[in-house]
């Protein structure tokens, strides 16, 4: 094989479409869920919302949950039931979306970023404990691609110093740590909902958490600083509401949790099929020198909300960034998952700088996301496959 077969250089692609990073998928039972809330006396604010709450307890292990309106929600939701202030600080892993850090943000608190492990890019605990001060209270952990974070370490280093340990789980409902389902390990646990999550609700988000306190100052947070939504009062039969604080208006709609509801029952076998692709993946990969899958650690399931591969060093032909172009010229739609945060523009201009977190920053700059979802079919991940094989061999010759 030589270069100019490849699609980059003008050869024919791999496919004729984009193959997504991410996809949802509806069958007719989500479609029929949905329909009947349309047809039904209550769009949001209503009984759905409390049923997927429930249903969301039963899957987590959790003794509390509230729904919102995104996985962003929710980590704010978080901060504020910790009563994050200006002073505060909160350590988070570099290598996350920006919803993470920003979280911190929105209450006046400063988030401190966390280098992460080489092997996985979950959070390095060695380098967060040493990111402690006085002015710390809170760590937020991230289940990177959808792999759960060493939750007996990281809950020693909190009970040690005192600190709420807060999950942002939003790439791991499903997974398992130690046998103990994501959502029940952390003090605060949060997830999303959105498109290409485990459940897809459209938009939408959650918590979960089994202090009594944390939930019921979120679930005010969420209506305003209303104690009372617009059902209960109406269950009720009244009509009197105070605004005991400052809240938000993240409420969820029915419509989104009709849909989340159905997509929650078939959870298990939606990860299921993301842990077969990964499986698929591995094996594929274990033999090519030149491309590195994360590790995967033991006593854990991972949801494989990602599945994430590095470029080595040791293969100076390309870099990452060719690799990415001419996967995409395959139709292979691959991704990049993360910038550290602290290298966007908004943070460089809060006075966060270069080399803080040198493994992120050393990694970042040779991870693809390759397409992961349930609905893909076996010419799908074959397609996958074709397209690195391809492009690693043209160069290789």
């Amino acid at each position: 094989m030589i270069t100019s077969d490849l699609a980059i250089n003008g050869g024919k692609p791999v496919r004729e479409s984009m193959l997504p990073y991410g996809r949802h998928f509806l069958d007719d039972h989500d479609l029929d869920s949905v329909l009947e809330v349309l047809k039904s006396d209550w769009l949001t604010t209503g009984p759905k919302v409390r049923e997927f709450e429930k249903a969301l307890c039963f899957r987590t292990d959790a003794k509390y949950a509230v729904a919102v309106n995104s996985g962003t929600a929710a980590l704010h939701s978080a901060m504020y039931a910790l009563n994050i202030t200006p002073g505060d600080e909160v350590i988070v892993p570099a290598m996350t979306f920006a919803a993470t850090a920003n979280c911190v943000l929105y209450q006046g608190g400063t988030p401190v970023l966390s280098d992460v492990r080489r092997e996985t890019l979950l959070i390095n605990t060695e380098s967060m404990e040493s990111l402690i001060t006085s002015r710390t209270k809170a760590v937020i952990s991230v289940d990177y691609a959808g792999q759960p974070c060493d939750y007996d370490v990281l809950r020693n280093i909190c009970d040690k110093y005192g600190l709420i340990l807060v999950a942002d789980s939003c790439h791991s409902l499903g997974g398992t740590y130690k046998g103990r389902a994501v959502g029940s390990v952390a003090d605060i646990n949060a997830f999303s909902f959105h498109p290409v999550k485990h459940v897809a609700a459209g938009e939408g988000g959650a918590i979960t958490t089994d202090n009594e306190s944390i939930y019921n100052r979120i679930r005010a947070f969420r209506n305003h600083g209303i104690q009372t939504d617009h059902h209960q009062r109406s269950v009720e039969g009244a009509y009197k509401y105070d605004v005991s604080d400052l809240g938000f208006n993240y409420r969820i709609p029915d419509i989104n949790c009709a849909l989340a509801l159905s997509q929650l029952e078939k959870l298990e076998k939606s990860v299921a099929r993301r842990q077969a692709i990964a499986k698929i993946y591995d094996s594929a990969f274990h033999s090519m020198d030149c491309i590195t899958p994360l590790n995967q650690v033991p006593d854990v399931d991972n949801a494989y909300h990602l599945y994430v591969i590095g470029l080595s060093k040791e293969f100076p032909k390309f870099d990452r960034d060719y690799l990415f172009k001419a996967l995409r010229a395959e139709n292979i739609g691959v991704n990049v998952h993360y910038l550290p945060v602290y290298l966007h523009p908004y943070y460089r201009k809060l006075g966060y700088d270069e080399g803080i977190c040198p493994t992120a920053e050393d990694v970042y700059k040779n991870i693809i996301s390759l397409p992961i979802f349930p609905s893909m079919d076996e010419k799908d991940i074959a397609d996958v496959l074709e397209a690195v094989t391809k492009i690693v061999g043209s160069h290789n010759n």
